[in-house]
């Protein structure tokens, strides 16, 4: 039977982010977005394995509290790229020969600066994908009037939002395929895993996702990350 494994690539700086450390290491409600991160997708029984991959310079690491106390099937790698893809791609070549992956076997990549991911969500990511022979991804609807601009940032012209989605994570493929796409692509080019494996020519499925499980990216998004976090406390 195929496994699920959640890998969380983590080897970023987050310069646009403009922190003193990568931002999956800032302090939000007392602990990190990477602790949130984790602890998010620990309350899934699903998932059996779930793999950290960080820099080899990575030197915060270690310092995170509560790490110790981490499940047994949680794992850091110190194999991070330069960039997501190579990030992902290291990881899943050492996870293969450390924890025996199968070419069946679920892979759930997911941004360490998505703290706030639903945990219903990644369940409905799960149950509507599990038996396809590709895999699929959280996104959103398009809502807002979508305008492409030129060089000078003026517009060019109004594109029509119909059939437009945002992408989110996790993104869920097979093992076979996706280590086989990461190896097909530019690593630098590539911005997410469903890219990759769309230039084999497979079509991942979208599932609805939620506004909540925004990325981390700039200090703006820092207030409704915090808002989300203390939503579910009150709760």
């Amino acid at each position: 039977m195929s496994r699920k494994v959640a890998l969380i690539p983590a080897a970023g700086v987050g310069q646009r982010f403009g922190a003193p450390c990568p931002k999956q290491y800032i302090d939000l409600a007392g602990q990190t977005v990477l602790q949130h991160t984790v602890n998010r997708l620990l309350r899934l029984n699903e998932i059996e394995l779930l793999l950290i991959v960080v820099s080899i310079e990575d030197t915060y690491i270690d310092n995170v509290n509560l790490v110790a106390s981490w499940p047994k099937n949680v794992h850091v790698l110190r194999c991070g790229g330069s960039t997501r893809a190579e990030t992902v791609k290291n990881g899943l070549t050492i996870a293969y020969t450390q924890f025996g992956l199968q070419q069946d076997d679920w892979i759930l990549v997911h941004d360490a600066a998505r703290c706030c991911v639903c945990t219903d969500s990644v369940v409905r990511l799960i149950k509507t994908v599990q038996f396809d022979k590709v895999g699929g991804l959280l996104a959103i609807p398009v809502s807002d009037t979508l305008k492409l601009a030129d060089e000078k940032k003026q517009v060019c012209t109004t594109v029509d939002r119909k059939n437009m989605w945002l992408a989110q994570t996790p993104q869920m493929f097979r093992f076979g395929i996706l280590i086989q796409a990461l190896a097909h692509v530019d690593l630098f080019t590539v911005t997410d895993e469903a890219s990759a494996v769309e230039a084999l020519g497979f079509a991942p499925k979208l599932v609805a996702g939620d506004v909540s499980n925004l990325k981390l990216t700039t200090q703006q998004d820092l207030a409704l990350v915090r808002f989300f976090l203390q939503q579910e406390q009150t709760l």
